[in-house]
């Protein structure tokens, strides 16, 4: 069990939230705000179920391809979803993050979509899953760039539903 505060992140999205929801849940909607500003998603396949896995594909800056790998513990539409996360190959399986081989191998991220103020409130719990101490304590060192990189795909993501909401 991880000594370490997990990271958290939470924002409030003008959009109601079934559609929030539906951008988490389909893997069209996906490959159009996943991933950090600037970053395109070339491949998205989503088996969305208890037990079912997203494999995802992006071309970030600088033109490097990140593969990436969700497996479903728990969906509680529209309120809930909760994975094991992992930087993968292009076969699906798991490897290490490309920039820094002492990152956690599994993270467990939990996302909860809450109705508030007309919008919807997206709260993201992540920490390290099975991970030894010195993963654990270099995830820990890391919250200050997650939140500026997670900040950046919650920007995206509002971007993105603002589009499915214009007339």
């Amino acid at each position: 069990m991880t000594t370490h505060a997990p990271f958290t992140i939470s924002r409030l999205l003008k959009a109601p939230r079934q559609l929030v929801w539906e951008v988490y849940s389909s893997p069209e909607h996906l490959q159009h705000w996943l991933g950090p500003k600037g970053s395109t998603v070339t491949h998205s396949q989503l088996d969305f179920r208890v037990g079912g896995t997203y494999h995802y594909a992006m071309k970030v800056e600088g033109g490097m391809e990140l593969w990436g790998k969700w497996l479903f513990l728990e969906l509680q539409a529209p309120e809930k979803l909760v994975l094991i996360q992992c930087f993968s190959d292009p076969q699906g399986g798991a490897t290490r993050n490309p920039w820094a081989a002492g990152w956690p191998m599994y993270t467990h991220s939990t996302t909860t979509l809450t109705e508030q103020d007309g919008g919807t409130r997206m709260t993201l719990v992540w920490a390290p899953h099975e991970a030894s101490a010195e993963e654990e304590a270099l995830f820990a060192a890391s919250h200050d760039s997650m939140r500026q990189g997670w900040s950046g795909n919650i920007d995206v993501l509002e971007d993105y539903l603002s589009l499915l909401q214009t007339p």
